[in-house]
């Protein structure tokens, strides 16, 4: 494993060589462009459906979900992607429902001391009427390359809109990037413009079922869906496909008091399973 460094004698500069072609050579299509990472193992259970759905970590996803929100929540987010260490997401989400709508504060942090993406933001939330909320985002977005590089940084934007025309059914729109901010802060990758849109409803009292299609610039649309089964108002279990490179995902959630602990995998039809886990305070 590559975490054991003193086992094996690899210095910080062999894993940087070692590592700098998964950066720049793999296909783009097996991370998401721009610093625009998806954290929260609830989504990512879910095949990341997640545009039309309702919780923290629509901070990141689709900052209308804020809207939905009636109490002060917390969460920490980690992906150890494809069980590589210097590969982790690492991510972090505040939201405070306040008058006239929810404040989120988000930060995520991608790479290791060599090689990072770190994104901070913040998203506002809030209802238009009973039956729609809106939301959006500012984002910093820093790349830190070790060595001679050049450091950058570059601010974008993002929102969305959610809306219920009935009980139990939402529909859902989410653009990233609309400026189209051209930086290159990923030293060559310019910053995608990215929509997304789906729908979200309730098949019964204890099944939600999530669809949604999502559009990159310059790449081929992207199908998701996404099922999640309450058991008892505590115990949920996941699962999702997708037609992008992350084909197929499940997990788990408990929630007990104040906590709610979600754990996922996603399955890479390449580079194989990628474990994430999610622990979100609620202030009921």
């Amino acid at each position: 494993m590559l975490n054991k460094r003193n086992t094996f004698f690899f210095s910080g500069q062999m894993i940087s060589m070692i590592l700098f072609p998964v950066f720049f050579f793999l296909p783009v299509a097996a991370f998401p462009s721009g610093n625009n990472y998806p954290p929260g193992s609830r989504a990512a259970a879910m095949g990341n459906a997640s545009v039309a759905t309702s919780d923290l970590w629509s901070v990141h996803h689709n900052q209308a979900g804020l809207a939905g929100l009636t109490a002060f929540q917390a969460g920490f987010h980690y992906e150890n992607r494809y069980f590589v260490p210097e590969l982790g997401l690492q991510a972090l989400a505040l939201a405070l429902p306040a008058s006239p709508g929810t404040i989120g504060l988000s930060y995520s942090y991608f790479g290791f001391s060599h090689y990072n993406e770190s994104k901070l933001g913040l998203a506002f939330g809030r209802r238009l009427g009973e039956k729609i909320a809106a939301g959006i985002r500012i984002n910093y977005l820093y790349t830190s390359i070790a060595g001679d590089h050049v450091n950058r940084g570059a601010i974008t934007a993002e929102g969305g809109i959610i809306a219920q025309p009935v009980k139990g059914f939402f529909i859902a729109a989410h653009i990233y990037n609309p400026a189209r901010i051209n930086k290159h802060v990923n030293h060559g990758e310019p910053q995608p413009v990215i929509f997304r849109a789906g729908i979200a409803g309730l098949a019964g009292e204890r099944l939600l079922v999530a669809v949604e299609a999502e559009k990159e610039s310059d790449f081929k649309t992207v199908l998701r869906a996404g099922l999640e089964m309450e058991f008892a108002g505590e115990f949920y279990m996941r699962a999702g496909l997708s037609s992008g490179y992350i084909q197929s995902s499940f997990g788990l959630g408990y929630a007990f008091g104040k906590l709610i602990a979600d754990m996922a995998f996603t399955s890479h039809q390449i580079l194989g399973f990628s474990p994430h886990i999610t622990v979100n305070y609620i202030l009921r």
